[in-house]
């Protein structure tokens, strides 16, 4: 399916970098989707990859979300009409940003208490 559960709660990303981020007291090598029921390991390596499969389990959580922060990696990269789309017909909005500025968004959306969701693209 291209990710496993890994904490499930939500807590603020501590540091990314070197292909993998730190959280909660623990690293992780590798991309992050953080979702309110926790932060769960994800295949993703580029927006390029990107497609419905690897969206799934943002694209089905509805209701309480309204939005879904997307780190693209080390720079900004625009994902294809064909994702946006998925994201438009799921009434979600979809915040494109590098990944640095989408892991601190989520920590201060998170620190808020707001309901968020982001997509992080592990970056070297």
């Amino acid at each position: 399916m291209g990710y496993q559960a890994h904490l499930p709660r939500q807590v603020p990303i501590e540091a990314y970098g070197n292909g993998g981020f730190r959280f909660g007291g623990m690293s992780h090598k590798g991309s992050l989707l953080c979702l309110p029921s926790g932060i769960w390991g994800w295949q993703a390596t580029s927006v390029e990859g990107l497609d419905q499969e690897a969206l799934a389990p943002v694209l089905g959580l509805g209701g309480g979300l309204s939005f879904l922060l997307l780190g693209t990696g080390r720079a900004l990269v625009r994902p294809s009409r064909e994702i946006r789309k998925l994201f438009e017909d799921a009434g979600l909005w979809l915040e494109v940003m590098d990944t640095g500025a989408a892991a601190r968004t989520y920590n201060v959306l998170l620190a808020e208490g707001r309901v968020i969701a982001a997509a992080l693209i592990a970056v070297e």
